[in-house]
């Protein structure tokens, strides 16, 4: 059975890999790298079962990595075998194209781009790493305990990464989490929609499942298992009870954002709508701006 996460990355970026393979071992994730023991005998056959073994494949995105015919191999082949894929970006000034943007399309990507400016950014981006492959395979990977010291004050590294509920969304500049508050909307339409509040605290309302559909993500609340949508004649945020093309979303890295928290865009499909916060209240902007910056939590 599949059971690590594999680092892949072209040879050049091998110093900053090797330190990232470092602490999410030291976490107690079960990571695999090539110069750590695995690759033995036929190399081609070593890489082949580092994929084949891997419940998480993260690609360390650069010019390099997408001109490298080896690191095309390996995604290639861990995409043909629907390996869980967690794109790293290590290229500043750069997107992916080619065979490595049709593979990497629409999955959201951890920001490394400025990792080794200091330590305090390093371990924004690692926790980010961690959290986004938890938050995709956190059911599939036997994650071990750090063990314990006789410490007054535990070491920040020797944590254990915890898989969360689903997604949650913290506005940028007013600190407000997307609930579902569960109360239902009179709406000549439809009898089924409930409105979507926006709270001060996180709870188990604000959080969300991300389901894939057809070039979009639908956001379903864990508690009520209503799917978060979009009312484009109203200006309205709303849950239903099923989902429809107002329901659609895209989740995009906003790439405008330096803080490494995670910052991410969130688009209706349907509407072209940026979501975002004004006044209080959560509405759809045709351009972006700052109000439509989210943290994921």
């Amino acid at each position: 059975m599949p059971s690590h996460i594999m680092l892949s990355y072209q040879w050049d970026d091998q110093a900053l890999v090797k330190k990232i393979y470092n602490r999410l071992k030291d976490d107690g994730l079960p990571v695999w790298m090539d110069i750590e023991g695995g690759v033995t005998g036929n190399i081609n056959d070593a890489m082949a079962a580092g994929v084949e073994e891997a419940v998480v494949i993260c690609p360390f995105m650069t010019m390099a990595y997408q001109a490298s015919r080896s690191c095309k191999k390996e995604l290639n082949y861990a995409d043909t075998r629907e390996v869980i894929i967690v794109p790293v970006m290590v290229e500043k000034n750069w997107e992916a194209s080619e065979w490595l943007g049709l593979i990497t399309a629409g999955l959201l990507w951890v920001d490394f781009r400025n990792a080794e400016n200091d330590e305090e950014n390093f371990e924004m981006c690692i926790r980010s790493l961690e959290e986004e492959i938890m938050f995709n395979a956190g059911h599939l990977l036997a994650v071990e305990e750090p063990p314990r010291e006789e410490v007054d004050e535990p070491e920040p590294s020797k944590r254990c990464p915890k898989r969360k509920p689903g997604r949650g969304f913290r506005h940028a500049l007013s600190d407000l989490y997307i609930h579902d508050s569960g109360e239902q909307i009179i709406h000549a339409a439809s009898d089924s929609r409930n409105t979507v509040e926006l709270s001060e605290t996180p709870g188990d309302h604000c959080y969300w499942e991300e389901i894939k559909g057809n070039g979009c993500k639908y956001y379903r609340n864990v508690v009520t298992n209503r799917y978060l949508g979009f009312d484009q004649s109203r200006n309205q945020v709303h849950t239903e009870a099923s989902p429809s093309v107002s329901e659609e979303w895209l989740l995009l890295v906003d790439q405008t954002d330096q803080s490494h928290q995670r910052a991410v865009i969130i688009k209706n499909k349907h509407s072209g709508r940026f979501l975002a916060v004004q006044n209080g209240h959560l509405i759809g902007l045709t351009a972006y701006n700052e109000g439509c910056k989210w943290f994921l939590v």
